[in-house]
């Protein structure tokens, strides 16, 4: 089945890959509405649904209700979703199973940008630590390419030099909590767990935007991303422009990862366990994109539903637990023999 994109332009998407990413949306958005329906505030889920579609109950419930559940399961699932495309582009730039943004350290810089604006800048507005977060993302991922470029900007170089990075940025963040008062460092260290436990619309509807500008651009990298899957020099002899399009894959992806940075704090191991989760479901030779995204959106929301209903009443930062499910997927990665197939994809 093809797909046009534009002039003269066309993607191929295979109906398996449409059929899993039909069904990974449906079960996010199941998940998004048991969010919203239920919890430890004492209202049904008939009349939390009566007071979410036509505003009924009291101000209580529409603050529970609307003003509490709903934007948090939103941003859990469009976070979740711009984490794992931010992870597949990473692994289709790398050509690598770990090339994720955590991994290859854009995301540790992004956190650095945001602590800056947190602990030095006294920001407090999703705006400010956004544009903190961004800086920092593209900072690393100038220095990542720049220590990377004498081998080309793909494969194990990119990834060695973001886990160079990585550490060393983790060591400045850890240095940056420790010279602040215990206040600020009590709040840094909270929104480094990655967490949606305050999430409110002021942060969620600049998020709602970021997703529905940069989501659909996508669209435009399937197929030159596809053809770098492939190889440098078989993408060239295809007329792909290769370090316009791994430039292009860069600044998308690192944008991607920043914008949720900037809104949950740093949420690890999604974006690298989302995209070969959707490509061992849809069976695809390379990574898929959409599946990856609509698999992210499905594994974060049902992350923060464990999250909140684990130790209910009290909720665990949902950075400590994907970071749970991140630990068990590498595991199963090293056992399982087919585990590195994300190679080359």
């Amino acid at each position: 089945m093809r797909l046009p994109v534009g002039p003269r332009q066309e993607i191929l998407i295979h109906r398996r890959a449409v059929t899993v990413t039909t069904l990974l949306v449906l079960t996010a958005l199941a998940v998004m509405v048991l969010t919203v329906l239920t919890g430890t505030y004492n209202i049904s889920s008939a009349d939390a649904l009566g007071t979410l579609l036509r505003g009924t109950g009291s101000d209580l419930d529409r603050f529970i209700v609307i003003d509490q559940r709903l934007p948090r399961a939103l941003a859990a699932v469009l976070v979740g979703a711009m984490l794992a495309l931010s992870g597949a582009i990473f692994q289709s730039l790398s050509r690598n199973p770990l090339g994720s943004p955590d991994i290859v350290g854009f995301t540790t810089g992004a956190s650095t940008g945001g602590l800056l604006a947190i602990l030095l800048a006294s920001a407090s507005s999703t705006f400010q630590i956004g544009a903190g977060s961004i800086l920092g993302g593209f900072a690393t991922a100038a220095l990542v390419a720049f220590v990377a470029l004498r081998r080309g900007i793909g494969g194990d170089n990119l990834i060695l030099a973001g886990i160079a990075l990585s550490e060393m940025l983790s060591a400045a963040n850890g240095y940056l909590i420790s010279r602040t008062s215990l206040q600020s460092a009590e709040a840094a260290k909270a929104w480094q767990y990655g967490s949606f436990n305050a999430i409110s619309w002021g942060q969620v509807r600049p998020l709602l935007i970021a997703a529905v500008v940069l989501l659909p651009q996508v669209l435009w990298l399937i197929r030159p991303a596809s053809m770098l899957e492939m190889g440098d020099d078989a993408a060239t002899s295809l007329g792909t422009r290769v370090n316009r399009i791994r430039g292009m894959m860069l600044g998308y992806g690192v944008v991607l990862a920043a914008v949720c940075v900037a809104v949950a704090g740093p949420i690890g191991f999604l974006a690298l366990a989302a995209p070969q989760l959707a490509r061992r479901l849809s069976r695809s030779a390379g990574i898929t994109m959409v599946a990856s995204a609509s698999m992210g959106a499905l594994l974060l929301g049902g992350a923060d539903l464990l999250a909140q209903r684990l130790l209910s009443p009290f909720q665990i930062p949902v950075g400590l637990v994907s970071a749970a499910l991140g630990g068990m997927y590498l595991i199963w990665l090293l056992m399982c023999p087919s585990g590195r197939a994300g190679q080359g994809g």
